[in-house]
């Protein structure tokens, strides 16, 4: 049996505890180094998706901004339409009116039944073909004036639709 004297055991309680130290604070460097490590990651990987998000947040509020001006841009075109419509109704109107007026006293100083049949005539296929030629106009102009304030809205469907499906950049 090996004999242990005090000072032997005081030396070897020493070097144990030295070492259980040495383990211990290596330990603690290498969990401080590997936090460190892992709290840059984290803190590299918090700034790059808050820039991404920022970022998408800033593309979206441009393309709603730029939605809002086709959708105005677009207002004013079809409201501008939509005049320009009841100035052709009402020029129209005001035609077939003199006209009217004009048949009406040609009607009053005819001098036989016969005149007032072929003046009633010509009137009624002079109006009904002034009906369809100004029926045709009114339907080309309202799809020319549809067109034009689709145009703008158009373009940015297909503007918001490549926005919306870009992804976050990575």
């Amino acid at each position: 049996m090996t004999k242990f004297s005090a000072t032997s055991l005081e030396l070897v309680t020493s070097q144990a505890k030295e070492q259980y130290e040495g383990l211990v604070k290596a330990g603690q460097e290498q969990s401080v180094k590997q936090f460190e490590k892992t709290s840059a990651a984290a803190k590299e990987q918090f700034e790059k998706t808050t820039a991404q998000l920022l970022k998408g947040y800033e593309d979206l509020q441009a393309t709603s901004k730029a939605n809002v001006d086709a959708l105005l841009e677009s207002s004013a075109i079809a409201a501008k339409g939509a005049e320009d419509l009841g100035r052709e109704v009402v020029a129209y109107s005001q035609s077939v009116l003199d006209q009217s007026i004009t048949t009406g006293k040609a009607l009053l100083t005819a001098k036989s039944l016969q005149e007032v049949v072929e003046l009633q005539n010509s009137f009624l296929k002079s109006s009904f073909d002034a009906f369809v030629a100004e029926a045709t106009r009114i339907q080309e102009l309202s799809v020319k004036v549809t067109n034009d304030a689709l145009a703008p809205l158009s373009g940015r469907v297909n503007a918001t639709v490549e926005t919306l499906s870009k992804p976050l950049a990575a």
